[in-house]
């Protein structure tokens, strides 16, 4: 309880910053109860949001791009290599953007229409199945806050070379609105809405790709099991979007998703205790759970190691090096730590051992 508290505060300073103007009484009201909690500084909270929502790298140019040796040369540390950045106009991938109906899961159920932006590997083939990373925005963002809506997105560089180089196999990436609400923009107060995403993903985002685009789900309209594809399907997040991955991810959704990336999961993710406790009960193989944090990130550096750092010990469907990973690394609550996340993720997933993925 008291950790949503503080959260409110976070995404209501969000909204203040982006506005520009203060409410002063709506400010008379806010109470911190965990003094202890609270980063130094008034406008920590702000800065924080402000940092998440600015994304300011993108895909660099380089006429090196196309001369580079074709070899596999990424790895998973807390650096990118220049050549995963690079802009590639040969063998590129493609961004959609896309709508589906949804639904108003922290309201009265009735039909939304939510968008999300789909990148698609190159020589994207509908005759071929595709694995599938759902990735999740923060508490201040939207669909469009990892950039994945231009050519020069870092994700796409990432997504684009770890692939021309042959260090993954092509899957699909999709970044979705992370609020199951009607009120589903960056600047609503209603942060109920993240928590009950886990039933969108199930009945409205899942089943619309499944039908929609070539991937290892057997869609059907009379209903169809979803654990069928769950070794091809992952999904990660910064911040709100991390501790979505827990507890919806990896708590909630198991049986669905089967590789699970937290990137400075948010103080709201659920304690390494509670998890391993649900696990106890979990029919599913957990094939990898990746967690990145910065030592520097005021807002979630402590609830971040809480939620995942001790699962090995335990939880015995956790097991450290062989399908848990826990990587802290100079660097506060940005992108600077979530770029580095992702393209260290996008090399773990959909990597186990081929006689044990159907």
């Amino acid at each position: 309880m008291k950790k949503k508290i503080i959260w409110g505060m976070i995404m209501l300073m969000g909204a203040l910053a982006a506005c520009g103007k203060a409410d002063t009484k709506t400010e008379e009201k806010i109470e911190v109860t965990v003094e202890e909690e609270k980063p130094e500084g008034d406008n920590a909270y702000a800065e924080a949001i402000a940092e998440e929502t600015s994304v300011s790298e993108e895909a660099t140019e380089s006429e090196e791009a196309s001369s580079e040796e074709r070899v596999p040369t990424a790895e998973i540390g807390d650096h990118v290599l220049p050549k995963y950045t690079n802009l590639r106009t040969d063998e590129a991938g493609t961004i959609e953007h896309i709508s589906y109906t949804g639904h108003d899961y922290a309201g009265d159920g009735s039909e939304i229409t939510k968008e999300a932006n789909v990148y698609l590997p190159p020589n994207y083939d509908p005759e071929k199945k595709y694995n599938v990373m759902i990735l999740l925005h923060g508490i201040g963002g939207n669909e469009d806050e990892w950039g994945l809506t231009k050519t020069t997105s870092r994700v796409k560089a990432i997504m684009d070379n770890l692939t021309y180089y042959g260090d993954i196999e092509p899957f699909i990436v999709v970044t979705p609105n992370g609020r199951a609400g009607a009120e589903n923009n960056k600047d609503t107060s209603k942060i109920d809405s993240f928590y009950k995403f886990g039933e969108e993903l199930r009945n409205d985002l899942i089943p619309y790709m499944d039908s929609h685009y070539s991937t290892y789900g057997e869609y059907s309209e009379d209903g169809y099991d979803l654990s069928a594809a769950r070794a091809h399907r992952a999904i990660a997040g910064l911040s709100m979007g991390g501790m979505q991955t827990i507890n919806i991810g990896l708590d909630e959704c198991n049986d669905m998703f089967g590789y699970f990336g937290a990137f400075s999961a948010a103080p709201t993710s659920n304690a390494a205790t509670k998890t391993a406790s649900i696990m106890e009960n979990c029919e599913y193989p957990i094939y990898y759970f990746y967690n990145i944090c910065g030592l520097q990130d005021r807002i979630a550096y402590q609830s971040s190691s809480a939620a995942a750092k001790n699962l090995p010990a335990l939880c015995d469907k956790f097991k450290d090096g062989e399908n848990f990973m826990w990587q802290e690394m100079d660097g506060g609550h940005d992108f600077h730590i979530w770029y580095q996340g992702f393209y260290n993720f996008a090399q773990i997933a959909f990597k186990h051992d081929d006689e044990n993925v159907q």
